[in-house]
């Protein structure tokens, strides 16, 4: 191959310079296509790699992002506890602490009963786990083709 000036290699280069790339200054048809069959080849394992490299930056990225919210999480739960603590030390100046303890306490499981009341019914709603609509509808447009292959 010639040198390119430019120096792009031949991928980088237009088809049309391909043509004239061969010593004798015209390339033969078969040349041509091992060519192209060459360059594809190397194409393609340039942009598998490029997308394996880009692929382990965002997955190095993803794992840094969920191991901060994970800190956050438990800098959150800490404080949750600091304000139950602060709610109690709030009551005990008008009730005995053990009352002002077990007032909080009982708030927070009547909280936690009703979060996880809605979220049985949630999690209901999401069974089974099979897409419904779409498998009646998919049913629906198999019909609609056996019946226009008949008519």
């Amino acid at each position: 191959m010639r040198a390119d000036p430019s120096g792009a290699t031949p991928v980088d280069r237009p088809a049309r310079d391909l043509a004239t790339d061969a010593s004798s200054g015209e390339a033969s048809t078969g040349e041509l296509v091992a060519r192209l069959t060459q360059q594809s080849s190397r194409l393609i394992r340039d942009e598998l790699q490029l997308a394996k490299v880009e692929m382990a930056a965002k997955a190095k990225h993803a794992g840094v992002g969920a191991g901060l919210f994970g800190g956050a999480g438990i800098l959150a739960l800490f404080g949750f506890g600091a304000l139950i603590t602060t709610a109690i030390l709030a009551l005990a100046l008008l009730l005995p602490a053990w009352l002002s303890a077990l007032i909080v306490t009982v708030v927070l499981f009547a909280i936690a009963g009703i979060v996880a009341l809605v979220g049985k019914k949630q999690t209901s709603l999401a069974t089974p786990a099979v897409p419904e609509k779409t498998i009646d509808s998919i049913k629906h447009d198999v019909e609609t083709v056996k019946e226009a292959g008949t008519s």
